[in-house]
């Protein structure tokens, strides 16, 4: 990935804007990354990676449904010798 200053972005930015159609390219301020430029086909990859990303929740933020769902669920007796391992 291209690492480049805000201020070297500033003076440049058509050229950056182009390298972002290849590459990502890291915006730096103070040595520190804050910002990344990068394709709108890219972008959208990112997006739709995110999407299909799980999400934590609370128990109170499910539906009865879920809950039932949960509670009912069993694991396939083909992996029943799994138990024994907690016997341990």
């Amino acid at each position: 990935m291209l690492e480049v200053t805000a201020t070297e972005i500033a003076k440049r930015f058509s050229q950056y804007r182009q390298a972002a159609q290849r590459e990502p390219v890291a915006v730096t301020h103070h040595n520190r990354v804050t910002e990344v430029l990068m394709s709108k086909h890219d972008y959208d990859e990112f997006v739709r990676l995110k999407s299909l990303a799980t999400r934590a929740q609370w128990a109170h933020e499910l539906s009865t449904e879920s809950l039932t769902a949960l509670s009912e669920a069993r694991v396939d007796p083909v992996h029943d010798y799994l138990d024994a391992l907690l016997d341990d």
